[in-house]
């Protein structure tokens, strides 16, 4: 997850404006940079802080003689840049506006590419007018399906049990043992491994399409061009083939903003419209019932909220990075909204409950949902 790319303004020092742990680093990226002038217009006294990582990416702006450019800094001992650039590739051979590879010094982790733009969706959205942001939403959905369109099996790691359940052990590793240091009982345990394979048999049951795996509104940019109306999109290096109610599921249950469940059922069920028209939804009724979708999104959606918080406590604990659990009580409210809407999920919501000192959900399971639910075309 990145912070957007905002920067301090255009000619502020190198050295006012980055911090380098290393000298000698420092040194090779100066050496790097100063050649780029030649192949790439780069102007090296402009470079300046761009956005922050939860890996150990930084990225830097850089202006050039007709606009500007962003720089990657990551230590090839710390991040594998391979998939970006492959994956960078793949989404733009999609149709996304995804940024373009300029350079990549391979070996010393340093990389030039295209500026797709300054302010992210997230920068721009009106939190108090949700209809106000209806057509970014669209927007979002537009990029979402031109990925899934393009989707060819064995391309892309496959979002696999292993995978999902080792995400799903950050949940009690990291936010329940070490955020809220609970010591996890047998009785606790057996009941955590129950319900986690009962998220993973309901999610891998969908079916399989290229997942984002970030797809939210601060991973989407607001394009430097006017007449360019696709959304640009970033943080994808860990793309998968996984489930396709994945992306939907991130980009209306956000890390960093939180909707009514009216706008988050309306931007929902438009992408349904859409993506049935596309064969998206030939499976187990989806393509009929609304309803029966909306259930599987929000059991995805679960088992990314648990992942997320146990992401969150350690980003925090282990990392230094407090500012990301500050956003725990948003998962918690979703993982307790989902886990009282069905009975499998009664002992999880419970144990979350004593945890956190909440009061029992009281909730039927979500109803069926008809293609005008809630009067929506």
């Amino acid at each position: 997850m990145s912070t957007p790319f905002t920067s301090p303004p255009v000619g502020t020092p190198l050295q006012a404006s980055i911090e380098w742990a290393q000298p000698e680093r420092q040194v090779a990226f100066r050496q790097w940079l100063d050649a780029q002038v030649s192949e790439q217009g780069v102007r090296p006294a402009t470079v300046r802080a761009a956005s922050a990582d939860a890996s150990f990416r930084r990225y830097f702006r850089v202006d050039t003689a007709d606009g500007s450019c962003i720089v990657m800094d990551a230590p090839p001992d710390k991040e594998n840049c391979e998939p970006f650039v492959r994956i960078a590739r793949l989404m733009r051979d999609a149709g996304l506006y995804a940024p373009r590879i300029l350079a990549w010094d391979e070996p010393q982790g340093f990389m030039l590419l295209g500026d797709i733009g300054s302010h992210t969706m997230m920068d721009v959205i009106q939190r108090d007018d949700p209809q106000a942001n209806h057509g970014l939403y669209m927007r979002a959905v537009d990029a979402l399906l031109a990925l899934q369109q393009s989707s060819r099996p064995g391309v892309l790691p496959a979002y696999d049990d292993a995978l999902l359940q080792r995400e799903l052990s950050l949940f009690p590793d990291w936010y329940l043992t070490q955020h809220r240091q609970l010591n996890i009982d047998s009785t606790q345990r057996d009941m955590l491994d129950k319900t986690f394979q009962t998220i993973v048999k309901r999610n891998l049951a969908a079916p399989r399409v290229y997942v984002h795996r970030d797809f939210m509104p601060r991973n989407l940019m607001m394009p430097h061009d006017p007449s360019e109306q696709r959304l640009g999109v970033l943080d994808f290096q860990d793309a998968a083939y996984g489930p396709v109610t994945y992306d939907i599921a991130s980009l209306m249950r956000d890390a960093f903003l939180t909707w009514e469940e009216d706008f988050v059922l309306d931007i929902t069920v438009r992408y349904w419209e859409r993506a049935r028209k596309l064969g998206l939804m030939d499976f187990d009724g989806w393509h009929n019932d609304f309803g029966a979708f909306y259930r599987a999104v929000e059991w995805m959606g679960l088992q990314r909220h648990l992942k997320v918080a146990g992401i969150f406590a350690r980003l925090t604990l282990r990392d230094g990075k407090p500012k990301y659990l500050a956003d725990a009580p948003r998962f918690i409210h979703y993982i307790r909204a989902t886990a009282s809407r069905y009975s499998e999920l009664t002992p999880l919501l419970r144990l979350i409950d004593k945890i956190e000192g909440t009061e029992p959900a009281i909730s039927l399971a979500f109803p069926r949902l008809t293609p005008n639910a809630g009067g929506r075309a």
